[in-house]
């Protein structure tokens, strides 16, 4: 019986080394590379809400009295949004051409993306442009910046809605 213990304790003794012993080469082995060594990175985050498509209409009398009671509001709007259409240039290069549809079951929610693209380390000159209505020729909301990125350096350009510029963090 002592026997069948020991050999039980040793068992587990030698399960528990070989289990760190794992755990001990995968916490530094392979080496993890996020990026190739003259890459950097560029994350562009975005939640805005497009313009709606549409003006609100001044029911009159007539229209008010054929809808039932407890749908009288003196004004009918629509409630669905324009998708925004945003472009990121890198060095003259469209890296990113895309068109972001509103969120919502009858698209009048918040359009949200999140991409993220590799560019070149080293001077880079960014350029996003952004258009928040699909009747709009030019892009009202733009940035420019010129920047030197580091080898696998992270920029992180956000939209600010409340002030609607964008922001190079």
């Amino acid at each position: 019986m002592k026997a069948t213990r020991l050999r039980r304790w040793a068992g587990q003794g030698a399960a528990y080394l070989l289990f760190a012993a794992f755990i001990g080469y995968f916490s530094n082995s392979p080496p993890y590379q996020h990026l190739p060594p003259d890459q950097a990175m560029v994350k562009l985050s975005l939640r805005h809400s497009g313009e709606l498509l549409g003006e609100c209409h001044q029911l009159d009398t007539e229209e008010l009295a054929k809808l039932p009671a407890t749908m009288r509001a003196p004004a009918e709007c629509p409630r669905e949004r324009s998708p925004l259409e945003l472009v990121l240039e890198v060095n003259g290069k469209t890296v990113l051409d895309e068109q972001i549809l509103p969120r919502g079951l009858h698209n009048d929610g918040m359009a949200s993306m999140y991409r993220r693209v590799n560019v070149p380390a080293g001077p880079v000159m960014l350029k996003v442009r952004m258009k928040d209505h699909s009747g709009q020729k030019d892009f009202p909301y733009s940035a420019e910046r010129e920047l030197t990125l580091r080898p696998a350096q992270v920029l992180v350009i956000d939209f600010d809605s409340e002030n609607g510029r964008f922001e190079f963090l």
